[in-house]
C-alpha cells in the first residue's frame, strides 16, 4: 500500500492507493468523475471502483449527491471505504462489495438492485483474455481484463441499476469506441462522445462517453480534449480539470 496518499483535485481529495506496479488511479478518473455532474439529490454509483478515486472525487465536488462504490476485490473495496472515512465522505458514501459481473440474482443479493442509480460512472475493464499481454501483477491484470463478451455485460449491468432516463459516463480506450457504441445501442441513446488526445498532433488515446438510457436522441461527436501541450505541460483545460473546477465548454 501506499505509505502517503495521492492528492487528487489540488489536495481537496486524498487517496490510499495499492504500491506502483499495481492498478493506481490517475487522469482516467479525474476525467470520469467530471463527466456527469450529479444534481441535489442525485445517487451515484462508480462500478469497478477500485479504491473510490471516481466515485469519491464526485461526492467532493458535488455536495448533495449520495454515492455507492462498487467493487469486487474485498481488500480493495475495503480500502475505499477508508479513503471515504479519511476524506469525511463516509456519511454520503456506501461501499458495495460486488462483482459486476455476476448473475442478476446474485448482484441483487450482494445490494445492487434494478433502477436504483440516476448516474453510473464506470471505467470497466479495457481488454477482453488474449488480446493483450498481462500485467505480471494479479491485481493489475484482473482490473484490465476480462472475458469475452464481459463489455457488453458489463453494459447491460449499468443499464440494469440506472433508473429510465438515468445517465451513463465510460471512459475506454479510444479504439475501442465501436465495440462500446455496439453495446451501448439498443440500451442507450443521446450518446455524447469525446475524443481525449495526449497532444494535439497524435492520435486519440481514449473516449469520454456520456448517454442516457432508453433515449433515442442520436449521437454526437465533442470537440477533443488535448491534455499536454508541446511542452507536455497539462493545457489549461485539463489543470482545471485536474483540479476539479470545470469542463472544457463544448
Amino acid at each position: 500500500m501506499s505509505a502517503e496518499p495521492d492528492a487528487f483535485l489540488g489536495g481537496r481529495l486524498r487517496l490510499r492507493q495499492p504500491p506502483r506496479g499495481a492498478h493506481r488511479a490517475g487522469t482516467d478518473a479525474v476525467l470520469l468523475a467530471r463527466l456527469v455532474v450529479p444534481a441535489p439529490g442525485d445517487t451515484l454509483y462508480d462500478l469497478g471502483a477500485s479504491t473510490g478515486a471516481v466515485g469519491l472525487a464526485a461526492a467532493r465536488m458535488s455536495e448533495a449527491c449520495r454515492v455507492v462504490l462498487v467493487e469486487r476485490d474485498p481488500d480493495l473495496a475495503a480500502l475505499a471505504r477508508e479513503n471515504a472515512s479519511a476524506n469525511g465522505l463516509a456519511e454520503r458514501v456506501a461501499v458495495i462489495a460486488a462483482d459486476v459481473l455476476a448473475p442478476g440474482a446474485q448482484r441483487r443479493a450482494a445490494g445492487l438492485q434494478a433502477g436504483c442509480a440516476d448516474i453510473v460512472l464506470t471505467n470497466p475493464p479495457f481488454f477482453e483474455v488474449g488480446g493483450h499481454r498481462p500485467s505480471p501483477v494479479p491485481q493489475k491484470a484482473s482490473a484490465h481484463a476480462f472475458a469475452a463478451g464481459g463489455l457488453d455485460l458489463w453494459l447491460r449491468t449499468c443499464a440494469d441499476l440506472l433508473r429510465p432516463g438515468g445517465r451513463l459516463g465510460l471512459i475506454h480506450r479510444a479504439d475501442a469506441l465501436p465495440a462500446c457504441l455496439d453495446a451501448l445501442r439498443g440500451r442507450f441513446g443521446d450518446c455524447a462522445v469525446r475524443p481525449v488526445h495526449a497532444r494535439s498532433d497524435r492520435p486519440a488515446i481514449r473516449v469520454l462517453i456520456a448517454a442516457v438510457k432508453g433515449s433515442r436522441a442520436p449521437c454526437q461527436l465533442l470537440p477533443p480534449l488535448v491534455l499536454q501541450d508541446e511542452a507536455g505541460r497539462f493545457t489549461p483545460e485539463a489543470e482545471a480539470l485536474h483540479r476539479g473546477t470545470s469542463w472544457p465548454a463544448a
